[in-house]
Formats: C-alpha cells, structure tokens, sequence
C-alpha cells in the first residue's frame, strides 16, 4: 500500500466521484480505466480519418 498525498480540495473532487462505498483506489481505477477507453476510441477514430482520406488515393480493383 502506497500513501499519496493530496490537497483538501482535490480529495474532495475525487470523493464527489466515487460511489457509495467505494474506496479511493477503485475510484482512481474507474476514471483511469475510462479514460484508457477513451484513448482507444480517439486512436479508432484517427486511424478511420486517415483510411478515409487514403481511399481517395487508390483505384478499386474493379476499375482496374
């Protein structure tokens, strides 16, 4: 167990956060968990932005 000091104001950011119950580490555990979620989706999304711009480049094989 590690202790982590934080600032009144910020432990009680982080308690408005949490659920009834529920510690500080499975409260810190859910943001990072959504936010690593939310990491992926923006990587989909630029790589779909770039397959996109990309597929102008090419010919369909059909037009071959």
């Amino acid at each position: 167990m590690t202790t982590v000091q934080l600032d009144e104001e910020t432990r009680e950011r982080l308690k408005k956060f949490g659920k009834k119950g529920e510690t500080y580490d499975e409260i810190l555990n859910r943001m990072m968990n959504y936010l690593r979620e939310l990491e992926v989706e923006e990587l989909i999304d630029a790589k779909w932005e770039r397959l996109q711009e990309e597929k102008e480049e090419y010919i369909p094989l059909d037009e071959v």
